[in-house]
């Protein structure tokens, strides 16, 4: 097994007013060699985005994009001809694939939006693109790990579903529990971001908005320090046909 600690504080950050924006990996101005990427997970952006504005119209291809609301929602439209509004507890998956432009604007017109959203390199390239969203109940379902997406030739039909080996798990829990994670395809990893709360994982204490990366190993431990509200994230490290 090996790990490394992403501290919150290493992060890259963006103020544009309408924007404040936290990187995980080198997005837009804010580039560091030593934080491209995570396997195939490219982004993991942690938006707030004041009331009425948002992102105007603007151009994806061959990205899998998945938006977490964290507070408020997002209202999308996009070439397809979809227009939704994405809330707090559910989940929203675009496969870019050939191309598709989409718009993403608060909901709200009073309130702030709190959004994750990540971008996950594609097992295959041009695909025909597709949208789709799911409301997950974590709360009906505290201590234990709920799978939000999947891999669509292993998805159950809970979860949406990707055009890559990748499973996103979300949790909330109360303090004081410890469970195990179990990799599901051999060889991937897993890039552990902590939304809220305080983790112990393999003897490092990992705080809000701290992440952990892991590789090499079938099962991984963890125990909550406070309640805590968790984002797993399992990627292939390399590209595979």
């Amino acid at each position: 097994m090996r790990t490394r600690l992403f501290l919150k504080s290493q992060r890259g950050t963006a103020n544009l007013g309408w924007l404040q924006a936290n990187f995980s990996f080198s997005f837009g101005s804010y580039y560091n060699p030593e934080m491209v990427q995570f396997g195939m997970l490219r982004v993991l952006n942690d938006d707030t985005i004041a009331a009425g504005k948002g992102f105007g119209t603007h151009p994806h291809d061959n990205m899998e994009i998945i938006t977490i609301p964290l507070e408020g929602g997002l209202t999308h439209r996009d070439s397809m001809g979809n227009q939704a509004t994405v809330s707090f507890g559910e989940v929203q998956v675009m496969s870019a694939g050939t191309g598709v432009q989409h718009s993403e604007m608060n909901a709200s017109k009073t309130e702030r939006a709190k959004t994750l959203q990540l971008w996950i390199f594609p097992q295959e390239e041009n695909v025909t693109p597709r949208y789709d969203q799911k409301g997950f109940d974590l709360e009906g379902s505290r201590n234990s790990l709920v799978n939000v997406v999947s891999p669509q030739d292993k998805n159950d039909g809970n979860a949406l579903w990707i055009h890559q080996k990748a499973f996103l798990h979300m949790g909330l829990f109360d303090a004081e529990q410890v469970f195990n994670y179990d990799i599901k395809i051999p060889g991937n990893g897993i890039y552990l971001f902590l939304i809220e709360g305080k983790l112990e994982i393999n003897g490092e204490t990992i705080n809000e908005r701290d992440a952990f990366g892991v590789v090499e190993f079938d099962s991984l431990t963890i125990t909550t320090k406070l309640p805590s509200k968790i984002l797993i994230i399992e990627v292939p490290m390399q590209f595979n046909s």
